[in-house]
């Protein structure tokens, strides 16, 4: 299921681009139909075959972040994690939200990760962001949190829910044995205590409970060294910026993001939603498509 995104930004534009590109995948739309059909009619697209108009009722404003947006983004999404669910589809690619909507709507929203907990009664605590790119693949055991939050909520127990989910979903990758590489909170990974305690007192004894339970984690290492000199299948970043910021270096086309530790899978590309660009004709739908047709292709191996 493949909902629209915020349909003031570029999500919609996208979302026709890419159905009309990708081959290898069934993709039901999810959003309202006249979304579609406007701009359908602006840039000369097709209309998908398969759409599931959740039955919102929002203007069209390209570029304009309203409050109707947002909760029109949110519908959307709820409506194909619920399709999911049933076994209706596979699993679940989201086109970009716009936050600052959503909170104008008033709704209680950081980033589809936590949404698809909710939806589907999973702890919060165990679904987390796995950003994949054609370098790193990098889990995010705090995301959008105010940095100061994030340290306060790194500990033990976090950081070996992230790893075990990190290890269920490279497993779903085909990958038979994971290596884990765990980033540094402070710099040089604390350099024993010179730059900070918190390496010592919380990612060491994680990397040992991991290993007690089965996990290969290693490290913590200063995160620049580490993703730098490569050599793991997944990393565990502590923060944001820690795990975006290298992926995005690979540029929008060739990255994505995936939900994990949830019972649906839920994907989104690693972009927003451009809403500076939206209705102009101008947007790129190069990671939306890579998504789609590199979801599709680990569902089909994941079947087999």
């Amino acid at each position: 299921a493949l909902p629209i995104g915020d349909p003031n930004g570029i999500g919609p534009e996208i979302v026709l681009r890419a159905c009309a590109e990708v081959k290898n995948a069934d993709i039901i739309v999810v959003g309202e139909r006249k979304i579609l059909e406007f701009y359908s009619g602006r840039f000369g697209l097709p209309l998908p075959e398969s759409i599931h108009d959740p039955g919102t009722e929002t203007e069209v404003q390209p570029g304009v972040v309203t409050p109707e947006a947002g909760r029109a983004t949110i519908v959307a999404t709820k409506a194909a994690i619920r399709m999911a669910q049933k076994g209706e589809v596979a699993a679940v690619v989201a086109a970009p939200h716009n936050e600052t909507a959503v909170y104008k709507a008033g709704i209680d929203f950081d980033g589809y990760p936590s949404l698809l907990a909710r939806i589907t009664e999973t702890n919060p605590d165990e679904v987390f962001l796995l950003l994949v790119s054609p370098n790193h693949r990098i889990v995010n055991v705090t995301l959008h949190v105010p940095l100061r939050i994030a340290l306060e909520q790194l500990t033990v127990e976090r950081i070996l829910k992230a790893a075990h989910a990190a290890d269920t979903a490279c497993r779903r990758f085909g990958i038979a044995s994971p290596r884990i590489g765990l980033c540094g909170i402070n710099p040089h990974a604390g350099e024993k205590g010179l730059f900070g305690s918190e390496d010592e007192e919380i990612l060491v004894p994680a990397v040992q409970q991991a290993k007690d339970r089965g996990l290969d984690l290693a490290g913590p290492v200063g995160a620049d060294v580490l993703l730098a000199e490569g050599g793991y299948d997944v990393y565990l970043a502590m923060y944001h910026d820690q795990a975006h910021i290298p992926i995005k270096l690979a540029g929008r086309g060739n990255s994505f993001g995936l939900s994990i530790g949830a019972p649906v899978l839920l994907a989104t590309v690693a972009h927003g939603s451009a809403h500076d660009i939206a209705g102009q004709g101008k947007a790129d739908p190069a990671a939306l498509t890579g998504v789609l047709t590199k979801l599709a292709n680990l569902l089909k191996s994941d079947s087999q």
